[in-house]
């Protein structure tokens, strides 16, 4: 059933996300301090997906559901998904991931009850992945050895629970953007903000992660500049910021050429760690026609055993050219549908998430497979949501909802309700 009335967000719909957060933190990654089996983790997490579904569900019990053409799409993607792992030539773990990707996105439709443009969802975002970053820091506190290990160069790893730098990165940048512009909207002090951009700076300097940093940036800019004509503050800090910039390409113009080179050579940073020869094999492999437009199935976003990190060629990959498009349509719907919103805070939200994961797509995976760029898009997409209409002028509040109660009536002298 379709609804597009504004309701008040129940505490379990924060408990959701936060849910589906924990979902796609994955189940790959560094040692920790305390060895994790992984068929533990993915129990974890999968047992956390079910969870948010039925959660989901006991909330939205006559499935109000608003229209989203994001949501739609994202829907659509599971028949190539589908189409291509039931001949399991990927395995049964393909079709355990349509399974997966499925309750995912069913989740996010029980979701959209609630979507209604504010910054509520934005703010359960920001919490809960700082949650995560502080069990980072936790671990970067417990065993400074353990989170920064040779074995990643020095970068910054989850010693509790097995992350990434990139993923790290990932969600420090996406924290920092969100919490710098709910300060410019005037949605949170700057205190409380600091409490949560300055440490989750630090953690994405720790990770020397290229790819978040850049996304951080650009998106920051795009949105930022989406502000600039109806926010003072927006102007101010754009001009600040320019300003900044500047000057610390002026005066730490070699240490930030440093870090952004990790001590890699010339030619590794040209193949952009090695990726580039991955995407050339991929692209030369032999593919028959229903491959080419399906896919070979949902798997682990690798080829020959070593990752694609990237988007566009995984979902090639794995869901074939009828993927592609699909991806490509939802990122441009999201697209069109934020540049054509008027300036607000919610826009600028929205395009921050979209500029970043389109950046990130290039050298990350993720946009055809329940992960964190998907619940990011996800996110944009509430923001988008058209109000709902005010009340005509002198119309009564809405009639409630019917309710059936028993009546009682007499049944051999007695009465039964």
């Amino acid at each position: 059933m379709v609804d597009v009335r504004v309701e008040h967000t129940p505490r379990t719909v924060g408990t959701v996300w936060g849910l589906l957060v924990l979902n796609t933190l994955g189940s790959t990654g560094a040692e920790t301090i305390v060895p994790l089996p992984r068929s533990l983790i993915q129990m974890v997490t999968m047992g956390a997906l079910v969870a948010a579904f039925g959660l989901a569900l006991a909330v939205n019990l006559r499935l109000r559901v608003r229209p989203s053409a994001f949501l739609l799409l994202l829907s659509l993607l599971l028949v190539p998904s589908l189409i291509s792992s039931v001949d399991l030539s990927a395995g049964f773990g393909a079709l355990f991931r349509c399974g997966r990707f499925a309750v995912f996105v069913a989740t996010l439709w029980l979701l959209s009850r609630w979507w209604a443009g504010s910054t509520t969802f934005v703010r359960y975002h920001i919490r809960w992945y700082f949650l995560v970053l502080c069990s980072v820091a936790a671990g970067l506190l417990l065993s400074p050895g353990a989170a920064l290990p040779d074995l990643y160069g020095g970068r910054l790893v989850g010693a509790l629970w097995p992350l990434t730098p990139p993923q790290i990165g990932q969600y420090a940048a996406v924290v920092v953007g969100l919490a710098v512009l709910l300060v410019l909207g005037r949605r949170t002090d700057r205190r409380s903000a600091a409490l949560v951009i300055v440490p989750s700076l630090a953690l994405l300097a720790l990770t020397h992660t290229r790819t978040a940093t850049i996304g951080l940036l650009a998106g920051l800019l795009v949105a930022i500049g989406s502000m600039v004509l109806t926010s003072a503050a927006a102007r101010r800090w754009f001009g600040w910021a320019l300003a900044c910039a500047a000057v610390a390409a002026v005066a730490f113009g070699s240490l930030l050429q440093a870090w952004f080179l990790r001590g890699q050579t010339e030619e590794n940073f040209s193949t952009l760690t090695g990726r580039a020869k991955v995407w050339e094999a991929l692209l030369d492999a032999p593919r028959s026609g229903a491959e080419q437009l399906f896919g070979v199935g949902l798997g682990d976003k690798s080829f020959d055993g070593l990752p694609i990190d990237n988007s566009w060629l995984a979902v090639y990959h794995e869901q074939g050219l009828l993927g592609v498009t699909l991806v490509a349509g939802f990122v441009l719907v999201l697209g069109t549908v934020a540049l054509l919103r008027p300036p607000s805070l919610a826009r600028a939200c929205a395009l921050f998430l979209i500029t970043y994961c389109g950046l990130a797509s290039y050298t990350e995976a993720g946009l055809g497979d329940a992960s964190p760029y998907l619940l990011h898009l996800a996110l944009a997409a509430s923001l988008l949501v058209a109000p709902a209409a005010p009340p005509a002028p002198g119309a009564g509040p809405p009639a409630p909802e019917p309710v059936h109660r028993s009546v009682a009536r007499p049944v051999r002298g007695k009465e039964v309700a």
